[in-house]
């Protein structure tokens, strides 16, 4: 998974947001998640611990500490993403995440409802940093850190 769409511009697009949201880390990632699920409701029966669940979502224990990781996760990747030339989420934690996607039933065209929600969430957290150019950023990160999730889903051996 190669950065090399990825221009010094985008990436100081991107840094300069991430410092800035990454105090609400926690509410953003929150707020990410309620997004994927406002925009496919069914997105939730692909997580374990939402499945069956019948509180509210800020309730969920689970939810607020995933829904962070994954936040985190995915802006912290889209920092490194011009500095290391490819998406720099660890191999094994690659793999993982793609077994995990796989068993889960996550398809492809699930990955473009994450994107919508990160760039709602995005817009919505710096306002007064939000451009097209900005926009596209993000989109990139996200398309490179999907195409790499995507790549490992498969069985887990």
């Amino acid at each position: 998974m190669e950065g090399k769409g990825f221009t010094e511009e985008q990436e100081a697009l991107v840094v300069k947001s991430w410092n800035e949201m990454k105090k609400n880390s926690q509410e953003l990632g929150l707020k990410f998640f309620k997004k994927i699920l406002e925009i496919a409701p069914a997105a939730q029966q692909l997580f374990s611990f939402l499945k069956d669940s019948t509180v509210p979502l800020e309730e969920n224990p689970k939810l607020k500490p995933h829904a962070m990781a994954v936040f985190v996760m995915t802006c912290e990747s889209a920092v490194q993403l011009r500095k290391a030339g490819k998406v720099t989420v660890r191999e094994s934690n690659l793999k993982r995440l793609g077994a995990t996607h796989f068993k889960a039933g996550v398809a492809a065209e699930h990955f473009e409802v994450t994107k919508l929600a990160l760039l709602e969430t995005i817009k919505e957290a710096v306002p007064e940093m939000w451009s097209p150019a900005m926009k596209n950023a993000w989109e990139e990160a996200h398309d490179q850190l999907a195409e790499a999730i995507k790549s490992e889903m498969k069985p887990s051996d």
